[in-house]
Parts: structure tokens; C-alpha cells; sequence
């Protein structure tokens, strides 16, 4: 099953309070930090609200 990897490239401090709360709803704490969850709609639906703030690859394992 596919999954990806989404890192945390830009700091959320004077963004929305919705995307404050989409970036800790992913798990992201830190600039650099990274987490690795499975390909599904609401994930991607997540990503999709802070795409700009996020970077995504998709790892196969």
C-alpha cells in the first residue's frame, strides 16, 4: 500500500487557526519535521487545506 510523507516546510505561527489545527490533526510539531501516513482521501483532503505550508512524497512499502 502506498504512503506518504509529509514534512513541514513553513512555520504555521500567522496562518488560520484551521491550519494550525490541520498541521497538529497531521501530527506535524516542528519546521523539518516529518511523518509518514497511509494514501487515503481524508489524508489527502488534510494536505490538500495546507498545501502550501507542507511538502509531499509518496513512498511505497
Amino acid at each position: 500500500m502506498k504512503k506518504l510523507k509529509i514534512t513541514l516546510v513553513k512555520s504555521p505561527i500567522a496562518s488560520l487557526m484551521k491550519h494550525k489545527r490541520t498541521i497538529e490533526a497531521l501530527g506535524l510539531h516542528k519546521m523539518r519535521h516529518s511523518v509518514v501516513h497511509e494514501d487515503n482521501p481524508t489524508i489527502r483532503g488534510m494536505i490538500f487545506v495546507v498545501q502550501h505550508m507542507v511538502a509531499v512524497e509518496e513512498i511505497d512499502q
